[in-house]
């Protein structure tokens, strides 16, 4: 059955959708069988693995709004071989607004990934920069969290609400919830202001935070540009290095906990 991991932060600019592509795409280059469900209207992580906007016609507003639809209909396959996507539309906009008086609401997300769940190892979702219910519909729906943290001046500004709604989602919704890890992202050697923040995210979250650190790079900027993922707009790059790295720690923890 496929490890569920949500990537959520309420505040934007964080590397959080860089970071459901290339973590995806490092996946499917480990070989994993991986599906990357987008679930922010901005759609992003869609146009980021290679997908025109103008030609997605169905997405996952259509399943969250129809329960007889079978996401299977709704998947696309990606460049590389392994990954495969749930894309997203701007309809997302007025998802919640339409779910809002469907029982149960915040576990439909769920009831879509159940139907699939079993034909992947990892399935990742990009959440939106927001706190709303299709966030909480993503956390309810994920054994794990991923917290992308810039290391910028702000980086532990609002996470303690981010916190508190994964614990409200624990206590009322989804029991079995974790954080899989808080990743230090946009990481800049050159400055001390990004090494105070690694000390201090390290400090506060100890060995909840991955030993990996995504750093700055330029090539990682660009690849979104080109519709591809940067390991194969530039897989020589620091950016494609640190994915890399990432996906293999995320794999290694994964294995040791399934063999426990």
């Amino acid at each position: 059955m496929g490890k569920v991991i949500a990537l959520a932060n309420q505040k934007g600019g964080v590397g959080k959708t860089t970071t459901a592509i290339n973590l995806s795409a490092s996946l499917a280059v480990l070989e994993k069988r991986v599906l990357l469900i987008d679930a922010d209207p901005q759609a992003n992580a869609t146009s980021g693995i290679g997908f025109d906007l103008r030609n997605i016609k169905s997405s996952i507003y259509e399943c969250l709004l129809n329960d007889e639809l079978n996401p299977r209909e709704v998947i696309l396959n990606s460049e590389i071989k392994g990954l495969d996507l749930i894309p997203s539309h701007i309809d997302l906009v007025g998802a919640e607004i339409e779910m809002l008086n469907t029982p149960n609401r915040e576990k439909i997300l769920k009831s879509v990934i159940d139907k699939v769940r079993d034909e992947y190892d990892f399935i990742l979702i990009d959440c939106s920069p927001s706190l709303g219910l299709i966030t909480v519909n993503a956390l309810t729906a994920a054994d794990t969290v991923i917290i992308p943290v810039q290391c910028e001046y702000f980086a532990l500004e609002g996470l303690g609400k981010l916190l508190n709604t994964i614990k409200i989602i624990q206590t009322r919704l989804n029991p079995a919830l974790q954080i899989e890890g808080f990743l230090l992202t946009m990481y800049d050697a050159r400055l001390r202001l990004s090494n105070q923040v690694v000390e201090e995210v390290r400090k506060h979250f100890q060995q909840m935070v991955f030993n990996t650190i995504i750093q700055r790079n330029i090539k990682l900027s660009e690849a979104p540009s080109y519709g591809k993922p940067v390991i194969l707009y530039d897989a020589n790059s620091t950016g494609s290095t640190n994915y890399l790295n990432l996906a293999r720690e995320v794999v290694d923890k994964n294995s040791q906990s399934t063999s426990l």
